[in-house]
């Protein structure tokens, strides 16, 4: 059994890592808020842009492609994947379901002997990844819970000249849609070139007046457009993470309180037992010195 020592400094050691702890808790608990609030306010931009382009890409009365974007390739020899995991752990199952995930995904792929090309935004997932033997071509780690326009433009552009510029056939993204604080699903879905039963729409379509022409508004736009669903992906991804992180914070928080108490009744017994033998021995020795006279 342990000694009174050896528990007491038990007990303050765990006592510490629950500070720590509670102090991750909170400040992912603010970050989670920030995180969430830039999600949710961008979605409805995101969506509105999907169907701006959706009408503006089918426009009535042509029948031919107006964008490389658009380009559905009729043999797909590579595929590219951007993937959003966290830059540190303590984030409970985030990385891990997101990660495996990833690897089910492109399983099919590898073993039709595709070649898959991987960009990774975050520490876990290029790590991983490199040690799992996979083709990483870019890396956008570091980007932090605040990315800048220029960091995300960056990215963006990686993923757009991957499928331009004929490196891979299709793009996908690999992130953890936020559903609430308790939910977080890991998502893919692709992104390049875009797919056409997304850009039909059933019954009559909104009309929108646009000007000069189609093919030099979507030459503008479309790039706009995937950058766009890369930077919801990311904040989806960032206020999963948070989300994620605050909650296995809280319950190490709660297990460290439960083994305090656990250590605290150990702590107690042993003192008790200390004390009862102290006893026993006072008695005993004067029960002797009694004997002795």
């Amino acid at each position: 059994m342990a000694t009174l020592r050896q528990i007491r400094q038990r007990i303050r050691s765990v006592k510490n890592i629950s500070q720590v702890t509670r102090a991750m808790e909170m400040i992912a608990a603010a970050e989670m808020r920030r995180a969430q609030q830039a999600t949710l306010a961008s979605r409805n931009y995101s969506e509105k842009a999907r169907e701006v382009m959706q009408y503006v890409a089918t426009e009535p009365g042509r029948s031919k492609l107006l964008h490389p974007l658009l380009e559905e390739r009729a043999q797909v020899k590579a595929v590219a994947v951007v993937l959003f995991t966290a830059d540190r752990g303590l984030a409970g199952a985030y990385n891990v379901n997101i990660i495996r995930k990833t690897l089910d995904f492109i399983k099919p792929f590898e073993k039709e002997g595709k070649d898959i090309r991987l960009i990774t935004v975050g520490k876990r997932g290029r790590d991983l990844m490199r040690r799992f033997g996979k083709h990483v071509v870019a890396d956008f780690s570091d980007m932090g819970t605040r990315p800048e326009i220029v960091q995300v433009s960056a990215l963006a552009r990686a993923a757009l000249d991957e499928f331009l510029q004929g490196h891979a056939d299709e793009v996908y993204i690999a992130y953890t849609d936020f559903i609430n604080v308790l939910r977080q699903t890991p998502s893919i879905r692709r992104v390049l070139p875009i797919e056409q039963a997304e850009i039909k729409r059933e019954g009559a379509p909104q009309v929108y007046l646009y000007e000069p022409n189609a093919e030099q508004i979507l030459d503008q736009v479309l790039p706009r457009f995937v950058e766009v669903q890369i930077y919801q992906a990311l904040l989806e991804a960032i206020a999963s993470e948070q989300a994620a992180r605050m909650v296995a914070m809280r319950n190490a928080t709660d297990n460290a309180k439960e083994l305090i108490e656990g250590l605290t009744l150990l702590r107690n017994k042993v003192r008790q037992a200390s004390i009862t033998k102290e006893i026993l021995d006072i008695v005993g020795g004067a029960e002797a010195l009694r004997q002795a006279k």
